[in-house]
């Protein structure tokens, strides 16, 4: 049984475990994860527990626009992580489902990421250049936006920046 609900205090540990676990040998992601959290910049941190084990992680934060469009508020989506055992069984895929349905419902206009086209295009996300949308990582069809809201990226154009604690740690 599958269950996937927002992180709380004593998930931190097992976050952390994922992540390692999913990205090794890099603990660049876990990281991450940390140091946003510690920012206070985990706007959805979603969690997946298989009969109870925590074996899956999702994480949004703010992402800003240059030059700056006010009116659009938009995440970034990542990392996502599975444990390497729970991989392939559609848990990585029922997080990001449920991470879109709750930010969508909050009233978000956009996501990016930065990831394999081959999965995320199965969610609805394209090249961010159709939506006119550039990165700071030198990234192309791995950079990828999706309009929460129909329209909401129409007449936008500019650069996204994540959170500066992408850049400290590495990522």
């Amino acid at each position: 049984m599958l269950q996937i609900r927002s992180e709380k205090g004593p998930d931190q540990a097992g976050i952390r475990a994922v992540n390692l676990a999913a990205f090794t040998p890099r603990p660049n992601e876990a990281d991450l994860v940390d140091m946003l959290r510690e920012a206070g910049q985990c706007t959805l941190s979603l969690v997946a527990l298989a009969d109870g084990r925590l074996v899956g992680h999702i994480l949004f934060s703010p992402v800003s626009l240059v030059p700056p469009q006010p009116q659009l508020h938009g995440l970034g989506l990542g990392p996502l992580a599975v444990l390497p055992e729970f991989q392939r069984q559609g848990i990585g895929s029922r997080l990001v489902i449920r991470g879109l349905e709750i930010t969508r419902d909050a009233g978000f206009d956009f996501v990016v990421l930065l990831g394999d086209p081959a999965y995320y295009t199965r969610f609805g996300f394209r090249p961010a250049a159709r939506f006119q949308l550039d990165n700071e990582y030198g990234a192309s069809e791995a950079f990828m936006a999706m309009e929460l809201r129909p329209g909401a990226l129409a007449g936008c154009s500019g650069l996204v920046q994540y959170r500066p604690e992408f850049k400290a740690t590495g990522n």
